[in-house]
């Protein structure tokens, strides 16, 4: 990686590169390895600063990024467009939370589920629809 980071996610992409965001150290830097020839190229940075939130790559090749924290455990969520590399804001969780898990579910939808809102574990759960 160009950047040193922790915390971070990692995702696996339709066209075999990974992207890579957020973590400490990282804030709101994302970057791709390309394992062709592996290299690290840094890309456009994440609306928001996150570590401990969640990734997850969607059937139509899109990757959704949830929570995390910053100053504060965040509900704001966003997506990566690989075709553009580009962020897309998306709607926000109901419930702000970090060390979560989301889990993509057979009909498509993601379960978001569980983690802390500043340093007190939730049970919360809640769906997003990809589109």
């Amino acid at each position: 990686m160009t950047i040193a980071r922790q915390r971070h996610t990692a995702s696996v992409l339709a066209n075999g590169k990974v992207l890579v965001t957020g973590g400490i150290g990282g804030e709101n830097s994302a970057e791709l390895y390309d394992p062709a020839t592996g290299t690290w190229r840094v890309i456009n940075n994440m609306k928001d600063e996150r570590f401990d939130h969640t990734a997850s790559v969607l059937a139509n090749g899109r990757v959704l990024i949830t929570g995390g924290y910053s100053s504060s455990a965040l509900n704001s969520a966003e997506l990566y467009d690989s075709s553009t590399e580009s962020w897309i804001i998306t709607e926000n969780m109901n419930h702000m939370r970090n060390d979560h898990t989301a889990s993509i579910l057979i009909n498509g939808k993601i379960l978001v589920a569980g983690g802390y809102d500043d340093h007190i574990a939730i049970n919360s759960t809640e769906l997003y629809q990809s589109s």
